[in-house]
């Protein structure tokens, strides 16, 4: 991890600084056939429940996992329906056949999937999916002048790059999340939306990041000043929905 106390840090701020994730997104979820009522659903790495809410909304039974407990706090606040659990992914002790769908939203680049696919794979039901998938918060085939305030904020680091695969890149998550054989894609899906943000906005945003330093959200925040005090930013958001690799026959 870069640094794994820091969402914890700004537990307060998290959920009203993180844009919610695109109604495209639920909307394929949901003609997918996967937001079927009373379905139970395990979500790893919860936060402060931005996906929580609208699995709840429609019908599904969540047992949230969150590592951190000012997070797991406010989850359980905002979403009482919904059963939180404190701890890390990887120390979980999950029953046989004991769920539906095991969601990772905006967090499985944080898990150890050595670890944790296996007893994943082991709690899902017959006929269970994992759904994996996240905010890309910068979508790099559009360039825009507070883009290029960003990524010239990014170049001037000395400091090493967040280790391990790209966690934005959904072709590399998706070999990592195939690489043991024990699931398959079903589908990949892509959604491009914007969002206009204001200065004080993309500072909120920009300190839930955490590999920016406060010099550095301070350096973004001053951009949006200096262009006007509005921004448009694209984004992007991407789905991979996943099966267990049936087992091998037998002879």
């Amino acid at each position: 991890m870069v640094d794994p106390g820091h969402f914890e840090r700004h537990a307060a701020i998290y959920d009203d600084a993180r844009p919610p994730y695109p109604r495209e997104l639920w909307a394929a979820l949901e003609s997918g056939g996967y937001l079927v009522p009373g379905r139970r659903v395990l979500e790893l790495g919860a936060g402060s429940g931005q996906a929580t809410g609208p699995m709840l909304a429609a019908g599904l039974h969540v047992t949230a996992v969150e590592p951190g407990r000012e997070l797991a706090a406010r989850l359980h606040a905002a979403h009482p329906d919904a059963t939180v659990v404190v701890g890390r992914a990887e120390d979980l002790d999950l029953d046989e056949d004991a769920f539906d769908l095991v969601v990772a939203a905006t967090s499985i680049h944080w898990l150890d999937l050595d670890v944790v696919l296996p007893k994943v794979r082991d709690a899902l039901a017959p006929g269970g999916a994992l759904l994996v998938w996240r905010n890309v918060f910068g979508d790099l085939s559009i360039r825009t002048p507070f883009r290029d305030r960003v990524h010239g904020i990014a170049r001037a680091r000395t400091r090493p790059p967040r280790p391990g695969p790209d966690a934005e890149d959904v072709d590399v998550t998706a070999a990592e999340l195939t690489r043991s054989g024990l699931f398959e894609i079903a589908e990949v899906r892509r959604f491009a939306w914007d969002v206009d943000m204001g200065t004080e906005q993309i500072r909120r945003l920009f300190t839930t990041f955490s590999d920016w330093t406060p010099d550095e959200v301070d350096a973004a925040a001053r951009a949006v000043d200096e262009l006007g005090g509005t921004v448009r930013e694209h984004y992007l958001s991407w789905l991979i929905a996943l099966h267990p690799t049936p087992p091998p026959a037998t002879p």
